[in-house]
């Protein structure tokens, strides 16, 4: 298991190293929104190019925590180019393995018994890919908003986009 950690821990530093989609876009036509962790001081700026459905380009501005501007980082690669209901699954994906228990980390399926039913209920995970190696960041409770600030950003970027196109589609009406 130590292996896979080193691994994961090379990943986070890679990303927070050398960012990827670093920078700003022009807003408008971009949609810009600002995310503040107070807890650690983290700030994000996420920058989104939708057309129509599409995460044409994304981009991420600001500072932080290695752990807050890495998912950033990674972030911004998982989402550029895909849907914004691939991005929003992701997005759903990623708070999800965040908010894991701490006992599923060490094996335990923490379930109450009715392992059947509750599968059932469940769907099928998302292949996170890189965006597993900040899993390791529930074992330590206050470092989980580092992680899921720029997920938070990019929802209400998504947000608000929605709303404003929803907007402009009464006005017209």
């Amino acid at each position: 298991m130590a292996g896979l950690e080193d691994l994961y821990r090379e990943i986070i530093l890679d990303h927070y190293r050398n960012p990827r989609n670093r920078g700003e876009l022009a807003s408008p036509p971009a949609r810009r929104v600002e995310g503040f962790n107070p807890l650690c001081g983290d700030e994000i700026v996420v920058y989104l190019d939708l057309d129509g459905e599409r995460v044409l380009d994304v981009k991420v501005a600001g500072q932080g925590c290695s752990i807050s501007q890495s998912s950033a980082s990674m972030m911004s690669a998982a989402v550029k180019g895909r849907t914004t209901a691939e991005a929003r699954a992701l997005i759903r994906a990623f708070k999800a393995m965040m908010s894991i228990h701490e006992a599923n980390l060490d094996g335990e399926d923490g379930d109450d018994g009715d392992s059947a039913g509750s599968q059932a209920a469940r769907p099928a995970p998302l292949d996170l890919g890189e965006l597993a190696a900040l899993q390791g960041v529930v074992k330590f409770p206050v470092r989980i908003k580092c992680a899921t600030l720029s997920w938070a950003t990019l929802a209400l970027g998504l947000d608000e986009e929605e709303a404003a196109r929803a907007s402009l589609s009464a006005e017209k009406d």
